[in-house]
């Protein structure tokens, strides 16, 4: 799984891919720590959390809003993201967890929001593939 992050007028954007749908929702995880910080410490403790929504797109939306909660609240910046999807007739979920790096150990940019805008999630021949627009 990777991501790279792309520029897009005054926000940043993570493309990223994946094996499963599950990587590539980590891999888009991880973009969004890295548009916040360049440099991460190895510290900080894992935390777990759970997300439910009617569709794909909504589940990716929901999850990494709940990262950008879980970062204002904790006060840590989500990073080593992992995360399983899961489909089960109308619902979506992600089972994920991140390592909680401390905000107060690290340089880091404030990303206020993800959004729909421009946003793909998508079956690939060689996976999944996400691109995902936040509001800095």
């Amino acid at each position: 799984m990777s991501f790279d992050l792309r520029d897009h007028t005054a926000d940043v954007a993570v493309e990223s891919t994946g094996e499963t749908i599950g990587d590539v929702f980590g891999a888009t995880a991880d973009g969004l720590a890295a548009a916040m910080c360049e440099d991460v410490p190895s510290n900080g403790d894992r935390f777990e959390l759970s997300v439910t929504a009617e569709s794909r797109e909504s589940v990716l939306f929901d999850y990494l809003d709940e990262l950008i909660y879980e970062r204002d609240v904790r006060g840590v910046l989500p990073v080593d993201n992992r995360a399983t999807v899961d489909h089960t007739g109308e619902e979506w979920s992600v089972e994920a967890s991140a390592r909680g790096v401390p905000l107060d150990a690290i340089t880091a940019r404030e990303v206020k929001a993800v959004t729909y805008s421009e946003m793909a999630l998508e079956a690939t021949d060689d996976g999944w593939h996400a691109y995902v627009v936040f509001d800095v």
